[in-house]
């Protein structure tokens, strides 16, 4: 399950009001999220949450439930 807080830090990047986030989210179904956003999704993702990712660990990501799941193995 997406937190809410993750729901919004992704929202916020991809100045979007509302999209229905789920764990099987991919990035080509969101509006605006192309590989320049995803940076600054990422970015603004650690700037959240006081972490950082390694480069292997953000390209092996597939949807934004493995976002979650990074996030939590992190935070």
């Amino acid at each position: 399950m997406i937190s809410e807080k993750l729901k919004g830090v992704i929202l916020a990047e991809l100045e979007l009001d509302d999209w229905d986030l789920q764990d099987r989210t991919v990035a080509t179904s969101v509006p605006g999220w192309d590989s320049l956003s995803h940076a600054r999704i990422i970015a603004a993702v650690e700037a959240a949450y006081g972490i950082r990712f390694r480069v292997a660990e953000v390209t092996r990501l597939e949807d934004v439930g493995q976002l979650q799941a990074l996030v939590d193995a992190r935070a």
